[in-house]
């Protein structure tokens, strides 16, 4: 492949094919976890659950990761403009469904298949950028702005929806998807060659058993991830019967891999065990990477911060983020020891974990809070794109796909793991701290006596009847103590977390060999993962 292909027209100076190709990527990226921007709000439209919003999101992530090795056909078969037109024009069609439509099983239909045409933006639009990106220093800098600005969704789409969800009904956030679309359709059609980034390979023996059994095991481990704790797991029928899919997915899925000529991913590359390592480190990543999501449910829940001033305090994670990956980018391209790099980053995230834990109480102000939150960000920018690279470049070179396919699973799997071990604290634990303090309390007590006491006279000061401000104060005190547990179920879920990340900090310490893989910043080098 040359050089340079003229992907765009002559006239189209540099900096206007970058800011197309953001135009291009970050609707779809937006895209991603929207549904996440506000969960209450997206459940209260929906007239769902907020566990089935979080499937949303699960079940675009298993669209994502499944069609990530057979995206590499049509990306080989279709020219550039053409491509980008047909999966922008499906996006475009898939936000509008999900903004027209009330049924779940929709849905969730439309967003699997948004997650499919999100992993051929991704590639198409990644693979164009690195045509352009002839050093391993521009590279470098291309990995980790993307990576940066993949985990920055979150805090951002809760920024950017804060203030329009409280006006209007969440499915606005897919018409504004919608017209996102539009200046970068606009952008390609003017600017933009009809050429090819590889040799035209036929649609011909498509691997379609292998994508439909990996997206059922995504689908269903997720589905068992997110309401396997309120169904109290294996005791519920449908938990059992998506168990026994999921597993028969996964073998007939893994089997099939040893008999093909091209298979989805090639088994040996579990034979590397500074891949293996790498995978854990990136798993435990995504564990605590979304840690902030109970931050953020403790924040409104017990200190009853609104959407907004909660969007405005996520910005200093994005702050953190960008100066991680600054930083991580920084110490790649001077060659530093990835146990250097992983070090610094699990420090960080170990500081906040430990800081939010002695933070946890009945009240706070929201300045308290603006350090650690960004010490989050500062933790995951650092760890993301080295633990990545990392994997990849630890395989051989004709390995290089399935690694970057794996670093995917890898994310996928810790996300819904995440989501998984919240709901158990969440669900559970809080429930075992409330009755525990419920236990505690009996009608003979002094102190509850006085405190209900205090709080009838106070209702009875506000205006409340003498007859009613004894039901009323007993309902505040249980609410009280809901909140309390749910304090103290946070604070169990960050010691847990803590202990992992000491652990992981313990486990890089001790294998020097990490130092032994190279970075590599191959031209061909995959570019999505």
């Amino acid at each position: 492949m040359p050089a340079l292909i003229p992907l765009f027209k002559n006239w189209v100076p540099a900096w206007l094919v970058r800011v197309t190709m953001f135009v291009v990527l970050l609707p779809s990226l937006v895209l991603f976890f929207l549904p996440l921007s506000n969960v209450n709000a997206a459940a209260g439209y929906y007239g769902i659950e907020p566990a089935d919003v979080q499937f949303l999101v699960v079940i675009f992530y298993a669209g994502y990761t499944s069609f990530f090795s057979l995206e590499k056909r049509f990306f080989r078969y279709l020219a550039t403009k053409e491509y980008f037109f047909i999966f922008t024009l499906v996006q475009l069609l898939t936000s509008w469904v999900c903004y027209e439509t009330h049924s779940l099983l929709i849905l969730l239909i439309f967003r699997f298949i948004q997650g499919m045409m999100f992993t051929s933006t991704v590639n198409l639009g990644l693979a164009i950028i690195f045509n352009r990106l002839h050093s391993g220093r521009a590279r470098a800098i291309g990995y980790s702005v993307f990576f940066g600005m993949l985990v920055s969704m979150i805090p951002f789409n809760n920024f950017i929806t804060a203030d329009m969800l409280d006006a209007t009904g969440f499915n606005v956030v897919y018409r504004g998807a919608m017209f996102s679309y539009l200046p970068g359709l606009f952008l390609l059609a003017v600017s933009m060659n009809n050429v090819r980034l590889n040799i035209k390979f036929p649609l011909y023996l498509l691997d379609w058993e292998s994508f439909l059994f990996y997206g059922v095991f995504l689908s269903l481990f997720g589905y068992i991830m997110i309401y396997g704790q309120e169904r109290y797991w294996f005791e519920d029928r449908h938990i059992c019967i998506a168990f026994g899919v999921m597993v028969l997915s996964l073998a007939l899925f893994w089997l099939r891999q040893f008999f093909l000529k091209r298979p989805y991913f090639v088994p040996n590359v579990f034979k590397y065990r500074n891949f293996i390592l790498g995978g854990g480190v990136l798993f435990i990543l995504y564990l605590c990477r979304f840690t902030l999501n109970f931050s953020s449910a403790y924040f409104t829940a017990v200190l009853g911060f609104d959407p907004r001033h909660l969007s405005y305090m996520n910005l200093f994670n994005i702050g953190g983020i960008i100066c991680g990956v600054i930083t991580s980018c920084a110490y790649l391209l001077q060659n530093r020891p990835i146990r250097l790099i992983w070090i610094y980053g699990f420090l960080s995230l170990l500081i906040f974990h430990v800081w939010m834990f002695f933070l946890f109480s009945r009240q706070g102000n929201p300045d308290n809070y603006f350090v650690p939150i960004f010490l989050h960000g500062l933790g995951v920018g650092l760890l993301i794109a080295p633990s990545i690279i990392f994997m990849v470049s630890s395989v051989p070179v004709n390995m290089s796909d399935t690694a970057a396919g794996i670093c995917l699973f890898v994310r996928c799997a810790g996300f819904t793991s995440s989501i998984a071990l919240i709901n158990y604290y969440d669900l559970l634990k809080r429930g075992t701290h409330f009755n525990a303090f419920m236990d505690h309390l009996s009608g003979n007590s002094p102190l509850l006596k006085q405190a209900l006491l205090r709080q009838g006279k106070a209702l009875i000061g506000h205006g409340l009847s003498k007859y009613q401000a004894p039901a009323a104060a007993t309902r505040l005190l249980v609410k009280q103590i809901g909140l309390q547990a749910q304090v103290r179920s946070a604070m169990d879920y960050y010691v847990l977390i803590t202990g992992l990340i000491v652990l992981t900090l313990i486990v890089i310490a001790l294998f020097p060999y990490v130092n032994r893989t190279a970075i590599r910043w191959r031209k061909d080098q995959p570019a999505p993962f």
